[in-house]
């Protein structure tokens, strides 16, 4: 693995990291949640079609806050392009049918750890929590494997 030091942004990327725990820390002091994206956004679907009953797969009135947590994840690059007129940097992690497979196993993935690395690698870890160690834990080492059998055995 190369670092590229030419491209390293530490004052952005120490800004960025403590904005995403700041979110972090305000969802858990304002609504008693933990801040993950996957949750977050199974929620909005699962709230939007809920009964009503909040034992169901979804509760009606936690569907706005994670809308608007969805909206500003997404208009986040856009505020920073309007503050500092740079166009935000992006790389594709793949094509093809790559992507939609990846995202399945992400998508699988998460549900069956049930949660994401920002819920247990950004909340999760900052509480101590177990739980969490063991799941950044597996997400980690499949990563690992993951790049490997895709860079060498592919």
């Amino acid at each position: 693995m190369i670092i590229d030091f030419d491209s390293f942004t530490p004052i952005a990327s120490l800004v960025g990291g403590v904005m995403i725990g700041l979110a972090a820390l305000l969802l858990m002091l304002t609504h008693g949640r933990v801040m993950g994206i996957s949750g977050i956004l199974g929620g909005v679907f699962g709230g939007m079609f809920a009964s009503g009953d909040k034992s169901a797969s979804g509760d009606k009135s936690d569907v706005a806050w994670r809308l608007l947590f969805v909206i500003g994840v997404l208009a986040g690059p856009l505020a920073l392009m309007a503050l500092t007129g740079a166009p935000v940097e992006r790389a594709s992690v793949a094509s093809g049918l790559t992507l939609p497979v990846a995202g399945f196993l992400v998508g699988l993935g998460t549900a069956i750890g049930a949660g994401c690395t920002s819920g247990h690698g950004i909340c999760g870890l900052a509480r101590l929590s177990v739980r969490s160690a063991a799941a950044v834990g597996m997400f980690m080492a499949t990563a690992v494997i993951t790049v490997y059998i895709v860079r060498h055995v592919v």
